[in-house]
């Protein structure tokens, strides 16, 4: 029996429950289809912060780096200011283990509403694959107020190192700056990587980008995605600007197989993506390195309002299991998983109150696994 140890931060808020839920779907599966789990558990997120002081540090990291992938549940606490965690947690971990993309599946299941009018699960079956690591959310700017001033930034990643020298003078009271960045070796390994996808699905891989305005930038992109493209000629391509590709989620999600965008703008589209598959609590996300350390986890927050009330729906945390096993080789356990939620789904008796049941989060998880034991 393959025997894999997988560390799991269940983190704040629902994340606890929802992550318990996930275990037990995929310890079914092991049983199921032949491998056992060892969750090593890390306690990283609000509670630990405000006891310790400590994010994440830099010993946990170098640990955690010799796993090929971690489960995680939530980050967010309203004890702590807005983003203090995120970057100081989710961030940090996305940049030391360079998981460079973000993916996700938006694909809607049969039984699922969807807001979009005549559409139906052979419509809405595509995957974004967002830069995880570049773009604005590099994380550096700064303000400066009327008069002449000087900033020194600097970026640090794997694969490079870039610093920004700022004059500054400006007769506006005061300004703020934030400055967005991509790299060559940054777009393009994840634009082969949207490639590579692609030749496992329909051969179609659309760019999102805004090269109309932000010329520089997103023209980059532009160009070395045609460069990408020239050499997979059996993969057919098309452009979009990110304001329109929002158009076209809605009105013909049928068009897309795997798209592939700069940070910012997957970030934005993606959440687009979630509500036309059914909403937050159905919406999973990998952050990938293939190479590497992996992350997976619910694209949906810590919910802290809900905490400890076994009410939210587990099935977004559920499906990134699904993903994180599917990472590790065990396609057919990842499967059999998206097959048990699906059957949960259609069945309509257990489901919780954002899918109008009355079941708790552990009553979900519960008959995902029984499914999932029953396939």
């Amino acid at each position: 029996m393959t025997q894999y140890k997988i560390p799991v931060i269940p983190g704040d808020g629902i994340g606890p429950e929802i992550v318990a839920e996930g275990k037990k779907v995929i310890d079914a599966a092991g049983e199921k289809f032949g491998f056992d789990v060892e969750w090593v558990e890390f306690p990283q997120g609000a509670d630990h912060y405000l006891e310790t002081g400590e994010l994440i540090s830099l010993d946990t990291l170098k640990e955690l780096s010799s796993y090929p992938v971690i489960y995680l549940g939530s980050i967010g606490d309203p004890r702590i200011a807005p983003g203090v965690l995120e970057k100081g947690i989710l961030l940090a971990a996305r940049f030391y283990f360079d998981q460079y993309v973000n993916l996700r599946p938006i694909k809607l299941l049969e039984g699922v509403w969807t807001p979009v009018k005549d559409k139906t699960p052979k419509d809405i079956d595509f995957t974004v694959v967002r830069e995880n690591t570049e773009d604005f959310y590099i994380g550096i700017g700064g303000k400066a107020k009327k008069g002449v001033s000087k900033n020194l930034l600097e970026v640090e990643r794997n694969l490079y190192s870039a610093k920004f020298d700022l004059d500054i003078e400006t007769d506006s009271e005061e300004i703020a700056y934030q400055i967005g960045m991509i790299s060559k070796e940054g777009t393009r390994r994840v634009i082969k990587y949207a490639f590579d996808l692609a030749l496992k699905k329909k051969k179609h891989v659309s760019s999102v980008d805004k090269a109309n305005v932000l010329s520089d930038i997103y023209g980059f992109w532009r160009q070395e995605f045609q460069d990408i493209a020239s050499g997979y000629p059996e993969i057919t391509t098309d452009f979009n600007y990110v304001d329109a590709i929002t158009m076209w989620f809605v009105k013909n999600p049928e068009w897309f197989d795997v798209v592939v965008t700069p940070n910012m703008f997957g970030d934005i589209i993606t959440d687009l993506g979630a509500m036309i598959q059914g909403g937050l609590g159905l919406a999973p996300g990998g952050n990938i390195n293939p190479e590497g350390t992996s992350m997976f986890e619910p694209i949906h927050g810590s919910a802290p309002k809900y905490k400890g009330q076994n009410k939210v729906n587990p099935i977004a945390t559920i499906w990134a299991g699904s993903l994180m096993l599917e990472q590790l080789g065990e396609g057919e356990a990842a499967d059999a998983i998206v097959a048990a939620i699906e059957k949960n789904i259609l069945d309509s008796k257990v489901k919780t109150y954002d899918m109008g049941g009355t079941s708790t989060t552990s009553d979900v998880g519960d008959d995902i696994a029984r499914i999932v034991s029953s396939i």
